[in-house]
């Protein structure tokens, strides 16, 4: 069997949003899929800081980490980018200016405002990462820290695209939907980080496989020829994808690796 590249998201993809758990048909499969010779890797959006100890606890060749500003391999980092300093803190002032709210995401924390804030979907966001023991030390006003990405959330009351046009220079949207926007580094994707592994492990783009479900899954859809879609996925993946598989929770992944012949 030849040696192909796995690459997977974590939530919506291996992680479920209704129950919050790994299902073990999808522990199982990953470690099936290992016995037969292949590397496995996480592509995620989160951070470095936020990857869920569940995730951390399997068997992973890797960690490709915030859009593709991080890379991870065999627990060396091997590459990484972070917005300077000065610019992060541009940045969260504009956000101000302009009504918006937002978490900053970085390698050792995420951070948010100091305030409770009238934006729903950022309280709840708060609400999980306050569970896992994050967001706790430092807030966006306080500064003093570096992060590589930006949660954002809009409302009428917020000047979305006055921000957008600030942040053009190194800097792009992704809809989530709901109002809410992952802004992240120009040049630098989920992509990027599937070629820079392929590269380095000298394996053609043929053998990879790419496992997703949401917008933010998007590049690396457009630059694998083997893209998977999980069961509950966003529209936007569909003129890229080459399979569809079953829910998360319903065998999603195992289905899709036996389907390729991977397991």
């Amino acid at each position: 069997m030849e040696r192909s590249v796995l690459f997977f998201d974590i939530d919506g993809t291996l992680l479920s949003e209704i129950t919050g758990k790994i299902p073990e048909s999808a522990k199982e499969a990953l470690a099936a899929a290992r016995r037969n010779g292949h590397r496995l890797f996480i592509n995620t959006g989160r951070t470095v800081s936020s990857i869920p100890a569940e995730i951390g606890r399997l068997s992973f060749d890797g960690f490709l980490c915030g859009c593709g500003t991080t890379v991870i391999y065999k627990d060396e980092e091997i590459f990484s980018r972070h917005l300077s300093e000065e610019r992060g803190r541009e940045l969260i002032e504009k956000l101000r200016e302009c009504s918006l709210g937002a978490v900053a995401e970085g390698p050792e924390d995420v951070y948010f405002p100091g305030y409770i804030t009238r934006f729903d979907s950022l309280e709840t966001t708060r609400r999980y990462f306050r569970e896992k023991g994050m967001g706790l030390e430092k807030t966006l006003e306080y500064g003093g820290f570096v992060y590589d990405k930006l949660l954002v959330y809009a409302d009428g009351n917020s000047d979305l695209e006055g921000f957008l046009r600030f942040a053009d220079a190194d800097m792009e949207a992704i809809d989530r939907g709901g109002s809410v926007y992952e802004v992240v580094q120009k040049n630098y994707s989920k992509a990027t980080a599937c070629e820079y592994i392929l590269n380095m492990l000298e394996i053609p783009k043929e053998r990879a496989y790419v496992f997703g479900d949401s917008s933010n899954d998007l590049s690396m859809f457009e630059y694998a020829d083997h893209a998977v879609a999980m069961g509950k996925h966003d529209a936007v993946l569909e003129p890229h994808t080459e399979f569809i598989t079953r829910a998360v929770e319903d065998d999603g992944i195992a289905h899709a690796l036996k389907h390729y012949g991977l397991i």
